[in-house]
C-alpha cells in the first residue's frame, strides 16, 4: 500500500478514534450544533487556530514568500492574525445579548425579524462554508492525488468521507477536539521544518537572501515592486481576510462554544498560534527563494522544498501536517453549515444536519473539480464574498438601528456589483480591478445599509 494512502488511514483512524473514546454520540440538535457553551479557552484556541489553518495558510503562505519575498508574506500573515483579534469585541457582544444563539444569521433575525435578512445571511454563510470547503478539498487532494496516483476526483470523495465520519459522530465538540490535537501536530512538525530547513540549507545568510524572493525585488513593502503587491495581493487579501471571521460561521459557533469568561482569551491565543503555521511555511519559501531553487509548480513549492531539504521520509510528517490542517477547515465548515440549519427549518432534527453535512461535501466537490480553478484564486474569491457581510454585521453589533430592506439591498449590491469587478480582476490579472473590486464590496453594503436607512445610527435596538 502506498506510504500516502497509510498516513490518510491513520489519520482517519485517530480522529475518528478519539471522537468515539473521548466524546459522547450526540442526539440533542443544540449541544451537537455549540456543545454545552462552556469549552476551556486552551482546548478553543487550539481549534481556532486549526479552522483558521486552510489551505492558502499551508499553501498560499509558501508561494507568496517564495514568488513575493517579505511583501508578499507580510500582507498575507498579518492580517490574517489582526484580524482574529479584531474579532474579539464583537464575539463578546454576540454571547452578551444572546446567550442561547447558535448562528450570526439568527442573530440578525432575532435583532431585525426579517426572514430577508436572515436568508441573505444564510445565504452568504453557506456560500462561504461551499467554497471554503471547496478550496480545502482542492489543495489537498492535489497533492495526495500526485504522490498516490488516485485519480483527483477519488481523491477528494476520500478526504469528504474522513471529514464526515467523526464530525457527524458529536458534532462540535469532534471538531473542536480533533482540532485541538491537529493542531498540537501542525505546531510540532511546523517548528521542526524551520528550524531543520534553516541548517541544512545555509542558515540564516540563505534566509536573509530569500527575503527578496525568487524575483529579487520584493524585500521592502514600500519599494515600487513593494507597492505593486500590496494594490495586487495585499489591499484585496487585506480586506478579505480582515472580514474573515465576521462572514464565516466556524467563529461565530465558537463564541457561543467557550466559556464566556473566556472568549477573548481563547482568539487571541489562538491567534497567535496560528501565525506560528503560516509564518513556517512562509520561512520555507524565503529558503526556496534563497538557494535559487527553480520551482515546477509554485503553488506546490513547499512540497517541492521538503523533497529537496529533507531526508525522504520528511515527507511523511509534512503530509500530516497537510492533512490536518486542511481536514480541521472541513470538518469545521461540517459543523458551521449543520448550525445554519436551525435557522433553515422550523422541526429541527439532527437528520437534517446531518445531511445538510452531505450535501455541503457534495457541493465541495464539484466545486474542487472545476477545470482551471486555482488555491489562490478561489481564496480571494470567497474572501471577497465575506466582506459583504462585514458592515451591516458590524453596525448591527455596535448598536446602529439599521432597516432591514437596508441590509438586503446593501449586501445584495457589494455581491451583485462589487463581486464581479473583482472576479474580472482575478481572471485578468488586473490589480486594480481587484482592488476596486474588494473595496466596493466592503464598501457598498455598510454604506447603502446607511443610506437606505436614512442615517439612523444614533437609534438603537
Amino acid at each position: 500500500m502506498n506510504y500516502t494512502l497509510i498516513i490518510l488511514l491513520a489519520y482517519a483512524v485517530i480522529m475518528f478514534g478519539i471522537t468515539v473514546f473521548i466524546t459522547k454520540k450526540e442526539n440533542n440538535i443544540e449541544r451537537f450544533c455549540v456543545g454545552n457553551r462552556n469549552i476551556g479557552w486552551g482546548v478553543s484556541a487550539l481549534s481556532i487556530a486549526a479552522t483558521w489553518i486552510w489551505a492558502p495558510a499551508l499553501f498560499t503562505s509558501t508561494e507568496n514568500a517564495y514568488t513575493k519575498g517579505f511583501a508578499g508574506l507580510f500582507w498575507f500573515l498579518i492580517p490574517n492574525v489582526i484580524c482574529l483579534i479584531l474579532f474579539i469585541p464583537f464575539a463578546k457582544r454576540i454571547r452578551n445579548e444572546m446567550p442561547k444563539g447558535i448562528t450570526l444569521s439568527g442573530y440578525m433575525y432575532k435583532k431585525y425579524h426579517s426572514k430577508a435578512v436572515r436568508n441573505t445571511y444564510l445565504f452568504q454563510l453557506g456560500a462561504l462554508s461551499t467554497l471554503s470547503t471547496g478550496v480545502q478539498l482542492l489543495a489537498g487532494s492535489k497533492i495526495l492525488s500526485r504522490l498516490t496516483k488516485i485519480p483527483f476526483i477519488v481523491m477528494t470523495i476520500i478526504m469528504a468521507i474522513i471529514a464526515f465520519s467523526y464530525s457527524q459522530f458529536s458534532g462540535i465538540k469532534a471538531s473542536i477536539l480533533t482540532d485541538a490535537i491537529q493542531m498540537v501536530f501542525m505546531l510540532i512538525i511546523s517548528i521542526c521544518f524551520v528550524t531543520f530547513g534553516i541548517k541544512n540549507s545555509g542558515g540564516l545568510k540563505i534566509l536573509s537572501t530569500g527575503l527578496e524572493g525568487i524575483t529579487k525585488d520584493a524585500r521592502y513593502l514600500f519599494s515600487k515592486r513593494g507597492w505593486e503587491i500590496f494594490l495586487d495581493f495585499g489591499l484585496p487579501t487585506t480586506i478579505g481576510l480582515i472580514s474573515g471571521p465576521f462572514g464565516d460561521q466556524c467563529f461565530w459557533q465558537r463564541a457561543f462554544c467557550v466559556k464566556k469568561d473566556r472568549i477573548g482569551k481563547a482568539f487571541f491565543v489562538g491567534a497567535l498560534l496560528f501565525a506560528i503555521v503560516p509564518l513556517s511555511m512562509g520561512i520555507l519559501g524565503f529558503i526556496g527563494a534563497g538557494i535559487g531553487y527553480d520551482a515546477k509548480d509554485t503553488g506546490l513549492i513547499n512540497f517541492e522544498l521538503i523533497n529537496v531539504l529533507f531526508p525522504m521520509w520528511a515527507i511523511i510528517p509534512f503530509l500530516f501536517m497537510i492533512v490536518s490542517g486542511l481536514l480541521s477547515t472541513i470538518d469545521s465548515n461540517l459543523c458551521a453549515i449543520s448550525s445554519l440549519t436551525t435557522d433553515i427549518f422550523k422541526e429541527k432534527t439532527l437528520r437534517k444536519t446531518k445531511l445538510s453535512m452531505i450535501l455541503l461535501l457534495v457541493v465541495g466537490i464539484l466545486v474542487a473539480n472545476i477545470p482551471n480553478l486555482t488555491v489562490t484564486h478561489l481564496f480571494l474569491m470567497y474572501g471577497t464574498l465575506r466582506a459583504a457581510t462585514l458592515f451591516p454585521t458590524i453596525f448591527t453589533l455596535k448598536g446602529i438601528r439599521l432597516k432591514p430592506q437596508s441590509i438586503v439591498i446593501g449586501i445584495i449590491s457589494a455581491l451583485v456589483i462589487g463581486l464581479p469587478v473583482f472576479g474580472y480582476g482575478s481572471i485578468k490579472g488586473i490589480a486594480i480591478y481587484k482592488t476596486m473590486g474588494s473595496l466596493l464590496t466592503v464598501i457598498l453594503s455598510g454604506v447603502i445599509s446607511l443610506i437606505l436607512s436614512k442615517k439612523r445610527s444614533t437609534n438603537y435596538i
